[in-house]
Order: structure tokens, then sequence, then C-alpha cells
């Protein structure tokens, strides 16, 4: 399984490069005046291109030698899995180049991506470790398909939200990728194993040039490759294991999919439209306030010092939800209680920097 991410990382990285030599043109259209731009010059935003060019040809080798890597995924699987995928993805990255695709249009892009993928896949989401829930969705199992299909389709752009910082979603996808494995490894499913481990080489293939020099940015097609793959992984794995609790890829996957859940109350709660973007998610409030200025010979310089200093206190605050759910993968109060701990912590972490109220050890 390593050749897998010594392929996946090689392929990525090779096409991350090109994308940083032939992308430039396309980057001066991304406005300079938007509010959730945080750096200085113009820089392409095709790493998820990449990302899916390298984590796709080490799916289709996986396929061809599934005997050879031991992991059982028969290449129809791969391929098929990979086609469903591309419409979101490709979505994304065409919004990426051209800055024309509206939110509802890559909505409906990742939904329908969803929908193929519980088709072809045969997915549903059936519990979630509630009794009458489950109860409803042994009664209507299209509701099961459904929620699948709106947890798949709703993800990428949770981490298209979180990706506003060199390194910060794509380290966090390889936190939860890890786990996932881990869990998935531990039940026996080589075959979810390798799929994501093809990811994490994608990956890592990106962040060689993203972080820390920010050459390259994921794009809304990173997000939406992070986001797809993470989403069927998560529902697949307790799809087929009924071991493993529901509740594990939601501790997982909670600073996400809470952060995408506050900022639609944020900005409903001041009358304005959730597909609005604006400067004010957890991240963009630690550079302003937590993170020091740094000293540095211009303003580019600085911006990208703060920026690279930025991700670490989101790194950490998403390792502290990804190590009790890997400890704990299949007790599912003990993780809904650390889901609800998690959000009491967040609201009270965002409150506390709104209100310039952040101890100086913090701000050290």
């Amino acid at each position: 399984m390593i050749a897998l991410v010594v392929i996946s990382f090689l392929i990525s990285a090779i096409a991350v490069q090109v994308f940083i030599r032939r992308g430039r043109r396309h980057a001066e259209r991304y406005a300079v005046d938007m509010p959730q731009r945080f750096h200085k010059g113009h820089v392409p935003r095709l790493g998820g291109a990449g990302m899916l060019i390298g984590m796709g040809v080490a799916w289709l080798v996986a396929g061809m030698g599934s005997d050879l890597f031991n992991v059982s995924w028969p290449l129809t699987s791969s391929a098929l899995a990979l086609l469903c995928i591309a419409p979101a993805a490709v979505g994304g990255i065409v919004e990426d180049v051209t800055q024309r695709v509206s939110v509802r249009y890559r909505l409906g892009l990742t939904i329908g991506s969803a929908l193929l993928l519980c088709w072809v896949l045969d997915l549903h989401l059936s519990r979630v470790g509630i009794s009458w829930f489950d109860r409803g969705f042994e009664a209507w199992p299209w509701a099961a398909i459904a929620f699948a299909a709106i947890a798949i389709g709703g993800l990428p752009h949770a981490f298209n939200i979180i990706d506003g910082y060199n390194g910060l979603a794509g380290t966090v996808a390889v936190l939860v990728c890890l786990a996932l494995v881990h869990v998935a490894l531990q039940v026996g499913d080589r075959q979810l194993a390798a799929m994501l481990v093809c990811l994490v080489g994608a990956t890592f293939g990106f962040l060689l040039w993203n972080y820390p020099r920010g050459k390259i940015f994921a794009g809304d097609g990173g997000a939406y490759v992070w986001g797809m793959v993470i989403a069927v992984a998560c529902v697949t794995l307790v799809q087929r294991h009924p071991v493993v609790s529901p509740w594990f890829p939601m501790l997982l996957l909670i600073y996400p999919v809470f952060e995408t859940l506050f900022s639609i109350y944020r900005k409903v709660a001041r009358g304005q439209s959730p597909g609005m973007a604006d400067a004010l998610h957890f991240h963009q409030l630690i550079f302003r306030r937590i993170v020091r200025v740094a000293i540095a010979d211009d303003e580019a310089r600085q911006m990208l010092a703060r920026n690279n200093r930025t991700s670490p206190y989101l790194w950490i605050f998403a390792a502290l939800t990804v190590v009790p759910a890997v400890l704990f993968w299949n007790s599912t109060w003990i993780l809904m209680a650390f889901c609800a701990l998690f959000a009491a912590t967040y609201v009270a972490a965002y409150l506390m920097i709104v209100r310039f109220k952040v101890p100086r050890w913090i701000k050290r």
C-alpha cells in the first residue's frame, strides 16, 4: 500500500508543478478585493486539479493491480468511483479558472455526484446511533439514501469554507484520512484504506508546493476532492462495518462541519445569504487577532509569514477531535459527548476572540 502513496504523491507533485508554471494567467482573474483573500500577488488555484490527477491515477493502478497491492479493489469499481466524483471536482476546477460558476450550480454538481455515488456504489446511511432515527431509516429506506447524498454532497463545501490559509485544509484532510485508514485496517477493510492513502499521497504532493511557500492553492476543486472522497469513505465505513460508530466520522469532521453550520447561522442571523463570502470565519479571526504581525522586508512576505503561522493553531484544534475519535471509534455515547464538548468550546473560543478577551499566553 505504500507504493500507492508514492505513486499518488509523485504524480500529484509533478502535476501541481506544471499548473504553477502554466496557470498564472488565470490567477489574475481572482479579484484582489475578495474578503477571503489573505495573500499578495496572483497565485494559481489549480492544486485540486493536480491532486485529482495524482489520486485518480493511483486509484486506477490500484484497480489494475488489486492482487499485487492486496486491496481487493476491482478496476471497474475504482474507475466508476472516479467518474462519479469527476462532475463535482471538475465543476470546482472550472470555478477556480473562470470565477463564473455560482454557488448554486456548484452545490448542484456536488449533490449530483453524491447521488451518482449512492446509486453506483449502493451507498446509504441507515444508522446514526439514535434509536428513533434508525427506526425511521428502516421504515423509509429512501431517507437513508437521501441522508447519505446530503452528507456526501455537503462535506466538500465544508472543506471549502476552512480552506483559507496555506496548509490548513490540506493538513486537516490528511489527519482525517489517516484516522479513517487506521480504523479501516482495524476492521480489515484494505480496499477503503487504499482509497484513502491515495488521497493522502496526492495531498502531500500538493502540500509540497503549498506550505509554507504558498506557490499554489487548492481552490474549490481541491476542497471538493477532499470532501467527496472523505465523505464516501465515512459512509462506506459505517455502512460496511456495524462495529464502527456513526459518530466516529462525525467527531473526525466536526471542525469543518460545525464551522459551516455556525457560519450559516451567523449569516442568517445578520440577514445575509449563507452563500455570501465574508471574513468572519474562525480561522480568519485567528489570523487577524491572535497571530502576531511578522517582521519582513515587504508586505507580501509579511502576509505570507502571518498566513503560515495561522494554520498550526487550527491543526491543533482539529487534532483535539481526531485523537479522541481514534481512541473511541466504537463508543457512540463517548463520541457524542466529545462532539458536544467541541461545539461548546468552539462557540466559547469564537466569542472570546470577537470580544478581544484572548489570554496573553495564546498570543505568545
